[in-house]
């Protein structure tokens, strides 16, 4: 019955990815192998300060995206020039784990990202030093679910936590799920870019 609710990637991650990861970084024990702990979407809502339906379009897309009902955070403290003040809600965040996770995982790799105008691959420089890497989306209309007619456009980011120590370790694993990282520039770029030069 559980292997009927697994989802596509933890099943790829199962079968291939660890053992693949254990194979690659020699790990003696199997719960060293790094994996996916969970995904944290934020979006800010800098214009709810003034207008306080701005925050109800921002849920309503959120709950969109991730079909779970986002946590709206709010100032911790009052700043004057802004005219904002403690309590007053000024984004919304939604934690995925589980199948959740990977549904929505296999989404964004292999339906919104590709609808990113010009895309060129994710930016490989933006883990933590801890396994965890965040991804900025300038616009939150890649998700088919997205209504451009019925929304205002916003940016989102996307928090990947994982139990990798490092930098290399998270990478190779991410890379696995199939994020579209930009390629290195190896010798073999660089010498074709001088052949082309030429």
């Amino acid at each position: 019955m559980a292997s009927a609710n697994t989802t596509r990637l933890k099943e790829l991650y199962d079968g291939e990815i660890a053992p693949q990861l254990r194979e690659q970084f020699e790990y003696a024990n199997p719960y060293q192998v790094p994996k996916l702990v969970k995904i944290v979407l934020n979006m800010g809502v800098g214009e709810a300060v003034g207008n306080s339906k701005a925050i109800d379009s921002a849920v309503a897309d959120l709950t969109k995206i991730t079909g779970r009902k986002p946590v709206i955070r709010r100032a911790k403290k009052s700043i004057a020039n802004f005219k904002l003040r403690e309590g007053m809600p000024i984004g919304v965040s939604v934690t995925l784990r589980r199948e959740a996770m990977y549904e929505f995982l296999d989404r964004l790799v292999n339906i919104a990202l590709p609808r990113v105008r010009d895309f060129r691959g994710i930016s490989r420089t933006a883990f933590d030093g801890r396994g965890n890497y965040s991804l900025g989306i300038a616009e939150q209309i890649i998700f088919p679910e997205i209504d451009m007619e019925k929304t205002t456009i916003r940016g989102l980011s996307i928090t990947f936590v994982t139990t990798a120590k490092t930098n290399q370790e998270a990478e190779v694993l991410l890379e696995k799920f199939g994020f579209p990282f930009r390629k290195r520039a190896g010798a073999a770029d660089a010498a074709n870019a001088q052949q082309a030069a030429v």
